[in-house]
Protein backbone atom coordinates (compact mmCIF):
# COMPACT_ATOMS: atom_id res chain seq x y z
CA UNK A 1 0.00 0.00 0.00
CA UNK A 2 2.90 2.35 0.72
CA UNK A 3 4.25 1.72 -2.79
CA UNK A 4 0.84 2.47 -4.32
CA UNK A 5 0.59 5.71 -2.32
CA UNK A 6 4.05 6.78 -3.48
CA UNK A 7 3.12 5.87 -7.06
CA UNK A 8 0.05 8.14 -6.89
CA UNK A 9 2.33 10.97 -5.73
CA UNK A 10 4.60 10.16 -8.69
CA UNK A 11 1.68 10.50 -11.11
CA UNK A 12 0.93 13.91 -9.60
CA UNK A 13 4.57 14.93 -10.21
CA UNK A 14 4.71 13.92 -13.88
CA UNK A 15 1.13 14.70 -14.93
CA UNK A 16 1.85 18.33 -15.70
CA UNK A 17 1.27 19.67 -19.24
CA UNK A 18 5.02 20.26 -19.66
CA UNK A 19 5.97 16.72 -18.70
CA UNK A 20 3.21 15.19 -20.84
CA UNK A 21 4.54 17.22 -23.76
CA UNK A 22 8.06 16.00 -23.08
CA UNK A 23 6.72 12.42 -23.11
CA UNK A 24 5.39 12.89 -26.65
CA UNK A 25 8.63 14.55 -27.74
CA UNK A 26 10.69 11.73 -26.23
CA UNK A 27 8.54 8.98 -27.78
CA UNK A 28 8.61 10.55 -31.26
CA UNK A 29 12.38 11.10 -31.15
CA UNK A 30 12.83 7.57 -29.78
CA UNK A 31 10.79 5.97 -32.56
CA UNK A 32 12.83 7.95 -35.09
CA UNK A 33 16.05 6.71 -33.48
CA UNK A 34 14.74 3.14 -33.42
CA UNK A 35 13.76 3.34 -37.10
CA UNK A 36 17.19 4.55 -38.27
CA UNK A 37 19.59 1.56 -38.26
CA UNK A 38 22.63 3.76 -37.57
CA UNK A 39 21.36 4.86 -34.16
CA UNK A 40 20.22 3.07 -31.03
CA UNK A 41 18.55 3.71 -27.70
CA UNK A 42 21.82 4.16 -25.82
CA UNK A 43 23.25 6.53 -28.41
CA UNK A 44 20.03 8.52 -28.73
CA UNK A 45 19.92 9.07 -24.98
CA UNK A 46 23.62 9.97 -24.99
CA UNK A 47 23.25 12.52 -27.80
CA UNK A 48 20.28 14.26 -26.19
CA UNK A 49 21.61 14.09 -22.61
CA UNK A 50 23.57 17.38 -22.88
CA UNK A 51 20.39 19.14 -23.98
CA UNK A 52 18.69 18.23 -20.68
CA UNK A 53 21.20 19.92 -18.38
CA UNK A 54 19.03 23.05 -18.16
CA UNK A 55 15.91 21.00 -17.26
CA UNK A 56 14.88 19.76 -13.85
CA UNK A 57 16.04 16.16 -13.25
CA UNK A 58 12.42 14.92 -13.26
CA UNK A 59 11.58 16.51 -16.62
CA UNK A 60 14.90 15.36 -18.10
CA UNK A 61 14.50 11.75 -17.03
CA UNK A 62 10.88 11.72 -18.25
CA UNK A 63 11.95 12.76 -21.75
CA UNK A 64 15.00 10.45 -21.88
CA UNK A 65 13.15 7.41 -20.53
CA UNK A 66 10.34 7.97 -23.06
CA UNK A 67 12.99 8.27 -25.78
CA UNK A 68 14.20 4.86 -24.61
CA UNK A 69 10.68 3.36 -24.88
CA UNK A 70 10.26 4.93 -28.30
CA UNK A 71 13.52 3.39 -29.54
CA UNK A 72 12.30 -0.01 -28.34
CA UNK A 73 9.04 0.47 -30.26
CA UNK A 74 10.74 1.84 -33.39
CA UNK A 75 13.05 -1.12 -33.95
CA UNK A 76 10.07 -3.30 -34.85
CA UNK A 77 9.03 -1.05 -37.77
CA UNK A 78 12.18 -1.64 -39.81
CA UNK A 79 12.35 -5.31 -38.84
CA UNK A 80 8.85 -6.06 -40.10
CA UNK A 81 8.62 -3.75 -43.12
CA UNK A 82 12.22 -3.77 -44.39
CA UNK A 83 13.81 -6.88 -42.82
CA UNK A 84 16.40 -4.47 -41.34
CA UNK A 85 16.65 -4.66 -37.53
CA UNK A 86 16.64 -1.06 -36.29
CA UNK A 87 17.99 -2.39 -32.98
CA UNK A 88 19.96 -5.56 -32.13
CA UNK A 89 17.05 -6.94 -30.10
CA UNK A 90 14.77 -6.64 -33.15
CA UNK A 91 16.65 -9.32 -35.10
CA UNK A 92 14.39 -12.11 -33.80
CA UNK A 93 11.32 -10.07 -34.83
CA UNK A 94 12.41 -10.27 -38.49
CA UNK A 95 12.11 -14.09 -38.47
CA UNK A 96 8.29 -14.01 -38.62
CA UNK A 97 7.52 -10.29 -38.88
CA UNK A 98 8.96 -9.79 -42.36
CA UNK A 99 7.31 -12.96 -43.81
CA UNK A 100 3.97 -11.64 -42.47
CA UNK A 101 4.61 -8.33 -44.27
CA UNK A 102 5.40 -10.20 -47.48
CA UNK A 103 2.04 -11.97 -47.18
CA UNK A 104 0.22 -8.64 -46.87
CA UNK A 105 -0.17 -8.81 -43.07
CA UNK A 106 2.22 -5.99 -42.19
CA UNK A 107 -0.44 -4.08 -40.25
CA UNK A 108 -1.30 -7.15 -38.20
CA UNK A 109 2.38 -7.87 -37.48
CA UNK A 110 3.08 -4.29 -36.41
CA UNK A 111 -0.01 -4.17 -34.17
CA UNK A 112 1.01 -7.45 -32.54
CA UNK A 113 4.59 -6.20 -32.06
CA UNK A 114 3.56 -2.86 -30.53
CA UNK A 115 0.93 -4.43 -28.26
CA UNK A 116 3.32 -7.14 -27.10
CA UNK A 117 5.97 -4.51 -26.42
CA UNK A 118 3.46 -2.61 -24.30
CA UNK A 119 2.52 -5.75 -22.34
CA UNK A 120 6.16 -6.71 -21.68
CA UNK A 121 7.05 -3.21 -20.50
CA UNK A 122 3.91 -2.99 -18.33
CA UNK A 123 4.68 -6.25 -16.53
CA UNK A 124 8.27 -5.07 -15.96
CA UNK A 125 7.11 -1.70 -14.58
CA UNK A 126 4.76 -3.49 -12.18
CA UNK A 127 7.74 -5.51 -10.98
CA UNK A 128 9.82 -2.34 -10.53
CA UNK A 129 6.98 -0.64 -8.61
CA UNK A 130 6.83 -3.31 -5.92
CA UNK A 131 10.39 -4.70 -5.89
CA UNK A 132 12.52 -1.54 -6.15
CA UNK A 133 11.66 -0.21 -2.64
CA UNK A 134 12.36 -3.66 -1.13
CA UNK A 135 15.71 -3.95 -2.89
CA UNK A 136 16.60 -0.38 -1.91
CA UNK A 137 15.67 -0.83 1.76
CA UNK A 138 17.73 -4.02 1.87
CA UNK A 139 20.67 -2.23 0.24
CA UNK A 140 20.67 0.46 2.96
CA UNK A 141 22.61 -2.06 5.06
CA UNK A 142 25.49 -1.88 2.57
CA UNK A 143 28.95 -0.53 3.37
CA UNK A 144 31.99 -0.21 1.08
CA UNK A 145 32.73 -4.01 1.11
CA UNK A 146 29.12 -4.80 0.19
CA UNK A 147 29.09 -2.24 -2.61
CA UNK A 148 32.34 -3.58 -4.04
CA UNK A 149 30.94 -7.11 -3.82
CA UNK A 150 27.86 -6.01 -5.82
CA UNK A 151 30.07 -4.32 -8.43
CA UNK A 152 32.21 -7.47 -8.57
CA UNK A 153 29.07 -9.58 -9.02
CA UNK A 154 27.99 -7.38 -11.93
CA UNK A 155 31.37 -7.63 -13.67
CA UNK A 156 31.66 -11.38 -13.06
CA UNK A 157 28.11 -11.99 -14.30
CA UNK A 158 29.02 -10.39 -17.62
CA UNK A 159 31.97 -12.78 -17.91
CA UNK A 160 30.30 -15.97 -16.70
CA UNK A 161 26.80 -15.55 -18.09
CA UNK A 162 27.66 -13.73 -21.32
CA UNK A 163 26.88 -15.51 -24.56
CA UNK A 164 30.15 -14.59 -26.23
CA UNK A 165 33.75 -15.57 -25.60
CA UNK A 166 34.80 -14.93 -21.96
CA UNK A 167 38.19 -13.78 -23.26
CA UNK A 168 36.56 -11.15 -25.47
CA UNK A 169 34.30 -9.99 -22.64
CA UNK A 170 37.31 -9.69 -20.30
CA UNK A 171 39.29 -7.81 -22.95
CA UNK A 172 36.45 -5.35 -23.48
CA UNK A 173 35.99 -4.88 -19.74
CA UNK A 174 39.74 -4.45 -19.16
CA UNK A 175 39.82 -1.64 -21.74
CA UNK A 176 36.90 -0.01 -19.94
CA UNK A 177 38.75 -0.20 -16.60
CA UNK A 178 41.87 1.30 -18.19
CA UNK A 179 39.87 4.20 -19.65
CA UNK A 180 38.08 4.75 -16.32
CA UNK A 181 41.41 5.14 -14.52
CA UNK A 182 42.66 7.95 -16.80
CA UNK A 183 42.88 11.36 -15.10
CA UNK A 184 43.46 12.50 -11.54
CA UNK A 185 43.44 9.95 -8.73
CA UNK A 186 40.86 11.18 -6.23
CA UNK A 187 42.74 9.63 -3.29
CA UNK A 188 46.39 10.60 -3.94
CA UNK A 189 45.85 13.54 -6.31
CA UNK A 190 48.35 12.09 -8.80
CA UNK A 191 47.80 11.98 -12.56
CA UNK A 192 47.33 8.57 -14.16
CA UNK A 193 47.73 7.55 -17.81
CA UNK A 194 47.57 11.14 -19.13
CA UNK A 195 50.91 10.85 -21.02
CA UNK A 196 51.47 14.60 -20.74
CA UNK A 197 48.13 15.60 -22.31
CA UNK A 198 46.47 18.19 -20.10
CA UNK A 199 43.13 17.51 -21.81
CA UNK A 200 43.11 14.03 -20.24
CA UNK A 201 43.32 15.33 -16.66
CA UNK A 202 39.52 15.15 -16.37
CA UNK A 203 39.51 11.63 -17.79
CA UNK A 204 37.31 10.20 -20.51
CA UNK A 205 33.73 11.35 -20.26
CA UNK A 206 31.48 8.32 -20.56
CA UNK A 207 29.12 10.36 -22.76
CA UNK A 208 31.82 10.93 -25.40
CA UNK A 209 32.67 7.23 -25.32
CA UNK A 210 29.04 6.14 -25.71
CA UNK A 211 28.34 8.52 -28.61
CA UNK A 212 31.43 7.27 -30.41
CA UNK A 213 31.09 3.56 -29.64
CA UNK A 214 27.40 3.24 -30.47
CA UNK A 215 26.69 6.11 -32.87
CA UNK A 216 29.80 6.51 -35.03
CA UNK A 217 30.67 2.81 -34.80
CA UNK A 218 27.24 1.78 -36.09
CA UNK A 219 27.37 4.36 -38.89
CA UNK A 220 30.77 3.12 -40.07
CA UNK A 221 29.51 -0.46 -40.06
CA UNK A 222 26.32 0.49 -41.93
CA UNK A 223 28.30 2.48 -44.51
CA UNK A 224 30.53 -0.52 -45.14
CA UNK A 225 27.51 -2.77 -45.65
CA UNK A 226 25.98 -0.22 -48.04
CA UNK A 227 22.43 -0.45 -46.78
CA UNK A 228 19.75 0.17 -49.35
CA UNK A 229 16.30 0.69 -47.91
CA UNK A 230 13.46 -1.02 -49.71
CA UNK A 231 10.55 -2.69 -48.05
CA UNK A 232 6.81 -3.16 -47.70
CA UNK A 233 4.24 -0.48 -47.02
CA UNK A 234 1.83 -0.73 -44.12
CA UNK A 235 -1.31 1.00 -42.96
CA UNK A 236 -2.79 0.43 -39.54
CA UNK A 237 -6.49 1.20 -39.24
CA UNK A 238 -8.86 0.56 -36.31
CA UNK A 239 -10.23 -2.59 -37.98
CA UNK A 240 -6.75 -4.19 -38.23
CA UNK A 241 -5.96 -3.20 -34.65
CA UNK A 242 -9.20 -4.62 -33.27
CA UNK A 243 -8.93 -7.90 -35.21
CA UNK A 244 -5.33 -8.36 -34.02
CA UNK A 245 -6.22 -7.57 -30.42
CA UNK A 246 -8.95 -10.25 -30.55
CA UNK A 247 -6.30 -12.81 -31.61
CA UNK A 248 -3.62 -11.92 -29.03
CA UNK A 249 -5.30 -13.27 -25.84
CA UNK A 250 -4.78 -16.83 -27.09
CA UNK A 251 -1.02 -16.25 -26.73
CA UNK A 252 -1.22 -15.19 -23.07
CA UNK A 253 1.05 -18.04 -21.94
CA UNK A 254 3.70 -16.96 -24.46
CA UNK A 255 3.39 -13.34 -23.31
CA UNK A 256 3.71 -14.25 -19.63
CA UNK A 257 6.67 -16.57 -20.24
CA UNK A 258 8.40 -14.01 -22.44
CA UNK A 259 7.85 -11.30 -19.80
CA UNK A 260 9.49 -13.45 -17.14
CA UNK A 261 12.44 -14.25 -19.43
CA UNK A 262 12.82 -10.57 -20.26
CA UNK A 263 12.65 -9.43 -16.63
CA UNK A 264 15.27 -11.96 -15.60
CA UNK A 265 17.60 -11.04 -18.46
CA UNK A 266 17.06 -7.35 -17.74
CA UNK A 267 17.91 -7.52 -14.03
CA UNK A 268 20.94 -9.70 -14.75
CA UNK A 269 23.43 -8.39 -17.34
CA UNK A 270 21.85 -10.43 -20.13
CA UNK A 271 20.06 -7.62 -21.90
CA UNK A 272 17.22 -7.32 -24.40
CA UNK A 273 18.97 -9.02 -27.33
CA UNK A 274 19.56 -12.47 -25.73
CA UNK A 275 16.14 -12.17 -24.06
CA UNK A 276 14.42 -11.80 -27.44
CA UNK A 277 16.30 -14.77 -28.94
CA UNK A 278 15.74 -16.93 -25.85
CA UNK A 279 12.04 -16.11 -25.79
CA UNK A 280 11.68 -16.81 -29.51
CA UNK A 281 13.44 -20.16 -29.08
CA UNK A 282 11.20 -21.16 -26.16
CA UNK A 283 8.07 -20.15 -28.05
CA UNK A 284 9.16 -22.16 -31.10
CA UNK A 285 9.86 -25.19 -28.94
CA UNK A 286 6.63 -25.05 -26.90
CA UNK A 287 4.14 -23.78 -29.46
CA UNK A 288 1.74 -26.13 -31.22
CA UNK A 289 2.67 -24.37 -34.46
CA UNK A 290 6.40 -24.26 -33.73
CA UNK A 291 7.25 -26.03 -36.99
CA UNK A 292 5.71 -23.07 -38.88
CA UNK A 293 7.87 -20.45 -37.14
CA UNK A 294 9.86 -18.49 -39.70
CA UNK A 295 7.04 -18.49 -42.25
CA UNK A 296 4.96 -15.68 -40.73
CA UNK A 297 3.50 -16.84 -37.40
CA UNK A 298 2.12 -14.03 -35.23
CA UNK A 299 3.33 -15.86 -32.09
CA UNK A 300 6.87 -15.53 -33.47
CA UNK A 301 6.42 -11.75 -33.29
CA UNK A 302 4.76 -11.69 -29.86
CA UNK A 303 7.51 -13.63 -28.06
CA UNK A 304 10.64 -11.58 -28.92
CA UNK A 305 8.93 -8.18 -28.69
CA UNK A 306 7.46 -8.93 -25.25
CA UNK A 307 10.79 -10.16 -23.92
CA UNK A 308 12.81 -7.27 -25.39
CA UNK A 309 10.62 -4.61 -23.80
CA UNK A 310 10.45 -6.45 -20.47
CA UNK A 311 14.26 -6.70 -20.44
CA UNK A 312 14.81 -3.09 -21.51
CA UNK A 313 12.47 -1.79 -18.82
CA UNK A 314 13.54 -4.06 -15.94
CA UNK A 315 17.21 -3.10 -16.55
CA UNK A 316 16.35 0.15 -14.75
CA UNK A 317 15.62 -1.70 -11.46
CA UNK A 318 19.25 -2.41 -10.46
CA UNK A 319 20.22 1.05 -11.73
CA UNK A 320 17.73 2.81 -9.45
CA UNK A 321 17.94 0.55 -6.40
CA UNK A 322 21.65 -0.34 -6.40
CA UNK A 323 23.28 2.14 -8.77
CA UNK A 324 24.23 -0.71 -11.12
CA UNK A 325 22.99 -0.45 -14.74
CA UNK A 326 21.53 -3.55 -16.36
CA UNK A 327 22.02 -2.37 -19.95
CA UNK A 328 24.09 0.13 -21.96
CA UNK A 329 21.16 2.58 -22.03
CA UNK A 330 20.71 2.24 -18.28
CA UNK A 331 24.45 2.96 -17.95
CA UNK A 332 23.97 6.20 -19.92
CA UNK A 333 20.99 7.16 -17.74
CA UNK A 334 23.11 6.37 -14.67
CA UNK A 335 25.71 8.84 -15.88
CA UNK A 336 22.93 11.39 -16.44
CA UNK A 337 21.75 11.03 -12.84
CA UNK A 338 25.29 11.63 -11.62
CA UNK A 339 25.60 14.74 -13.82
CA UNK A 340 22.31 16.08 -12.38
CA UNK A 341 23.74 15.65 -8.86
CA UNK A 342 21.73 12.54 -7.98
CA UNK A 343 23.33 9.44 -6.51
CA UNK A 344 21.61 6.26 -7.79
CA UNK A 345 21.24 3.64 -5.10
CA UNK A 346 19.18 2.92 -1.99
CA UNK A 347 19.44 6.48 -0.62
CA UNK A 348 17.79 7.79 -3.78
CA UNK A 349 14.47 6.39 -2.53
CA UNK A 350 14.87 8.35 0.70
CA UNK A 351 16.50 11.61 -0.42
CA UNK A 352 14.80 12.00 -3.84
CA UNK A 353 11.49 10.23 -3.34
CA UNK A 354 9.54 12.51 -5.71
CA UNK A 355 12.09 11.96 -8.47
CA UNK A 356 12.10 8.15 -8.19
CA UNK A 357 8.34 7.74 -8.10
CA UNK A 358 7.93 10.37 -10.80
CA UNK A 359 10.22 8.27 -13.00
CA UNK A 360 8.27 5.07 -12.25
CA UNK A 361 4.96 6.85 -12.97
CA UNK A 362 6.39 8.15 -16.25
CA UNK A 363 7.11 4.53 -17.24
CA UNK A 364 3.37 3.76 -17.08
CA UNK A 365 2.32 6.92 -18.92
CA UNK A 366 5.22 6.72 -21.38
CA UNK A 367 4.25 3.24 -22.52
CA UNK A 368 0.62 4.26 -23.07
CA UNK A 369 1.75 7.34 -25.02
CA UNK A 370 4.22 5.21 -26.99
CA UNK A 371 1.56 2.68 -28.01
CA UNK A 372 -0.75 5.48 -29.22
CA UNK A 373 2.02 7.25 -31.16
CA UNK A 374 3.39 4.18 -32.97
CA UNK A 375 -0.05 2.85 -33.91
CA UNK A 376 -0.95 6.18 -35.51
CA UNK A 377 2.32 7.16 -37.21
CA UNK A 378 3.71 3.95 -38.76
CA UNK A 379 3.44 5.12 -42.42
CA UNK A 380 5.19 8.40 -41.56
CA UNK A 381 8.18 6.75 -39.88
CA UNK A 382 8.39 4.01 -42.50
CA UNK A 383 8.62 6.65 -45.24
CA UNK A 384 11.78 8.05 -43.62
CA UNK A 385 13.64 4.97 -44.80
CA UNK A 386 12.93 5.94 -48.40
CA UNK A 387 15.58 8.65 -47.94
CA UNK A 388 18.96 7.44 -49.28
CA UNK A 389 21.31 6.25 -46.57
CA UNK A 390 24.03 8.45 -48.07
CA UNK A 391 21.99 11.43 -46.83
CA UNK A 392 20.97 10.00 -43.47
CA UNK A 393 24.48 8.91 -42.40
CA UNK A 394 26.13 12.39 -42.56
CA UNK A 395 23.18 13.90 -40.66
CA UNK A 396 23.60 11.35 -37.87
CA UNK A 397 27.36 11.99 -37.72
CA UNK A 398 26.77 15.76 -37.42
CA UNK A 399 24.22 15.18 -34.62
CA UNK A 400 26.75 12.97 -32.81
CA UNK A 401 29.47 15.62 -33.16
CA UNK A 402 27.18 18.33 -31.79
CA UNK A 403 26.24 16.09 -28.85
CA UNK A 404 29.91 15.39 -28.09
CA UNK A 405 30.95 19.04 -28.34
CA UNK A 406 28.19 20.28 -26.03
CA UNK A 407 29.36 18.06 -23.15
CA UNK A 408 32.26 20.40 -22.25
CA UNK A 409 32.40 22.80 -25.23
CA UNK A 410 35.74 21.25 -26.19
CA UNK A 411 36.81 20.35 -29.73
CA UNK A 412 39.04 17.64 -28.25
CA UNK A 413 35.89 15.72 -27.32
CA UNK A 414 34.84 15.55 -30.98
CA UNK A 415 38.19 13.93 -31.88
CA UNK A 416 37.84 11.56 -28.93
CA UNK A 417 34.33 10.68 -30.14
CA UNK A 418 35.73 9.77 -33.57
CA UNK A 419 38.47 7.68 -31.91
CA UNK A 420 35.87 5.82 -29.88
CA UNK A 421 33.83 5.37 -33.06
CA UNK A 422 36.78 3.59 -34.68
CA UNK A 423 37.15 1.44 -31.55
CA UNK A 424 33.44 0.58 -31.72
CA UNK A 425 33.72 -0.29 -35.41
CA UNK A 426 36.76 -2.53 -34.82
CA UNK A 427 35.10 -4.21 -31.83
CA UNK A 428 31.98 -5.01 -33.84
CA UNK A 429 34.01 -6.30 -36.78
CA UNK A 430 35.94 -8.58 -34.43
CA UNK A 431 32.74 -9.53 -32.52
CA UNK A 432 33.86 -7.99 -29.22
CA UNK A 433 30.97 -6.86 -26.98
CA UNK A 434 30.64 -3.15 -26.19
CA UNK A 435 28.36 -3.40 -23.14
CA UNK A 436 31.15 -4.63 -20.77
CA UNK A 437 33.37 -1.74 -21.92
CA UNK A 438 30.65 0.83 -21.19
CA UNK A 439 29.84 -0.81 -17.85
CA UNK A 440 33.50 -0.78 -16.76
CA UNK A 441 33.92 2.82 -17.93
CA UNK A 442 30.91 3.96 -15.87
CA UNK A 443 31.46 1.84 -12.76
CA UNK A 444 35.24 1.34 -12.83
CA UNK A 445 36.12 4.30 -10.61
CA UNK A 446 33.25 3.54 -8.21
CA UNK A 447 34.38 -0.09 -7.85
CA UNK A 448 37.97 1.08 -7.32
CA UNK A 449 36.96 3.56 -4.60
CA UNK A 450 34.83 0.96 -2.80
CA UNK A 451 37.69 -1.56 -2.93
CA UNK A 452 40.28 0.95 -1.66
CA UNK A 453 38.00 2.03 1.19
CA UNK A 454 37.50 -1.63 2.12
CA UNK A 455 41.24 -2.26 2.08
CA UNK A 456 41.93 0.85 4.20
CA UNK A 457 39.31 -0.25 6.74
CA UNK A 458 40.75 -3.79 6.95
CA UNK A 459 44.43 -2.74 6.65
CA UNK A 460 44.82 -4.70 3.43
CA UNK A 461 43.08 -7.89 4.58
CA UNK A 462 40.98 -9.43 1.79
CA UNK A 463 39.09 -11.35 4.46
CA UNK A 464 36.81 -8.31 4.81
CA UNK A 465 35.05 -9.52 1.68
CA UNK A 466 33.80 -12.46 3.81
CA UNK A 467 33.43 -10.55 7.09
CA UNK A 468 29.66 -11.13 7.33
CA UNK A 469 27.05 -13.32 5.70
CA UNK A 470 25.85 -10.59 3.30
CA UNK A 471 29.17 -9.54 1.76
CA UNK A 472 30.45 -13.12 1.93
CA UNK A 473 27.49 -14.56 0.02
CA UNK A 474 27.65 -11.83 -2.67
CA UNK A 475 31.43 -12.25 -3.11
CA UNK A 476 31.13 -16.05 -3.29
CA UNK A 477 28.30 -15.77 -5.83
CA UNK A 478 30.45 -13.38 -7.87
CA UNK A 479 33.31 -15.91 -7.99
CA UNK A 480 30.87 -18.66 -8.97
CA UNK A 481 29.60 -16.45 -11.83
CA UNK A 482 33.17 -15.70 -12.93
CA UNK A 483 34.14 -19.36 -13.18
CA UNK A 484 30.72 -20.62 -14.25
CA UNK A 485 31.80 -21.72 -17.78
CA UNK A 486 34.51 -23.89 -16.18
CA UNK A 487 32.13 -25.17 -13.48
CA UNK A 488 29.55 -26.07 -16.12
CA UNK A 489 32.14 -28.10 -18.05
CA UNK A 490 33.18 -29.96 -14.88
CA UNK A 491 29.53 -30.76 -14.08
CA UNK A 492 28.98 -32.01 -17.64
CA UNK A 493 32.04 -34.27 -17.43
CA UNK A 494 30.97 -35.59 -14.02
CA UNK A 495 27.56 -36.70 -15.27
CA UNK A 496 27.36 -40.42 -16.08
CA UNK A 497 27.02 -41.04 -19.82
CA UNK A 498 23.56 -41.95 -21.09
CA UNK A 499 22.77 -45.39 -22.38
CA UNK A 500 22.64 -44.22 -25.98
CA UNK A 501 26.23 -42.95 -25.66
CA UNK A 502 27.44 -46.56 -25.60
CA UNK A 503 27.61 -48.61 -28.82
CA UNK A 504 25.21 -51.50 -28.98
CA UNK A 505 26.80 -54.88 -28.26
CA UNK A 506 27.00 -57.12 -31.28
CA UNK A 507 25.71 -60.66 -30.82
CA UNK A 508 28.45 -63.28 -30.58
CA UNK A 509 28.18 -65.86 -33.34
Amino acid sequence: MEALGSLMEGFAVVSTPANIGLMFVGIILGVLIGVLPGLGGANGVAILLPLTFSMSPTSAIVMLSCLYWGALFGGAITSILFNIPGEPWSVATTFDGYPMAQRGKAGQALTAAFTSSFVGAFVAVLMITFLAPLVASFALEFGSPEFFAVYLLTFCSFVGMGKGSPFKILTSMALGFALASVGMDTVTGQLRLTFGFHELMRGFDFLIAVIGLFGIGEILLSMEEGLKFSGKTAKINPKVVWETWKMLPQFWVTSLRSSMVGIWMGITPGGATPASFMSYGLAKKMSRTGDKFGTGEIEGVVAPETAAHAAGTSALLPMLALGIPGSPTAAVLLGGLLIWGLQPGPLLFVEQKDFVWGLIASMYLGNVVGLIVVLSTVPLFASILRIPFSIIAPVIIVICAIGAYTVANALMDVWLMLAFGIIGYVFKKLDYPLAPLVLALVLGDKAENAFRQSMLASQGNLGIMWSNWLVGSITTLALVMLFWPLIAKVIALAKPPKAQDFPEEQPVE
